[in-house]
């Protein structure tokens, strides 16, 4: 996360039921999840390394912690994930595109095959919180969600500004899509030009 999450919680004054995180990748925000008082967590993590990482830190928390070796999206089926070097931080459903030009650095060098649910799959309605971390694949994962929202309060995840990876959302169809769920975007941290995290909290009917 770009933006501390005790710090958003704080500044918002957050009444934070569970948190849905949703490309956890190791589980480095888990902890501070903890910190701040909230018990009940829900985890995807669709690759096999990370998700074999993941669950082994879990075992060692004391907490109500749900894991699921699956990916997110708007239909079931199986997807391949293109698999970057960098500790696997910038995989993604979609294929990569200008994230290429402006992080030479990071390569692709493999795939994974992942199965693909709907988070309206999971009964997840006691928990208020979202945090993406799904690289351009957000709206989508959204779209298999709806049901969801409606009880989620806030939605924290990335936006991009340009085709990071091929057929991303931009940040204007995030803000567009979580309008309809009376949702408005009021933070906004941008890593440079193209992408950046940002907080959607419900506004008071």
């Amino acid at each position: 996360m770009l933006i501390s999450f005790t710090n958003l919680r704080r500044k918002y004054n957050m009444n934070i039921k569970g948190i849905i995180h949703i490309g956890a990748h190791y589980g480095e925000e888990i902890s501070e999840y903890i910190d701040n008082g909230i018990q009940d967590i829900i985890l995807f993590e669709p690759l096999v390394e990370n998700f074999d990482i993941l669950s082994k830190k879990v075992k060692t928390l004391n907490a109500n912690i749900e894991g699921y070796q699956v990916a997110l999206g708007s239909k079931k089926g199986d997807a391949t994930m293109y698999v970057s070097d960098n500790e696997k931080q910038s995989s993604s459903v979609l294929k990569p595109k200008v994230h290429l030009t402006h992080h030479p650095h990071v390569k692709f060098p493999s795939t994974e095959e992942v199965e693909v649910h709907l988070l309206d799959d999971y009964n997840s309605n006691d928990y208020n919180f979202i945090n993406m971390d799904v690289q351009g694949y957000e709206l989508e994962v959204l779209k298999g969600g709806t049901k969801t929202l409606e009880h989620v309060d806030y939605v924290y995840c990335e936006v991009n500004r340009d085709e990071v990876y091929e057929n991303n959302a931009y940040v204007e169809e995030l803000d567009e899509f979580l309008s309809e769920y009376n949702m408005k975007r009021v933070e906004t941290d941008w890593a440079g030009d193209i992408w950046g995290d940002a907080l959607y909290i419900r506004e008071a009917a």
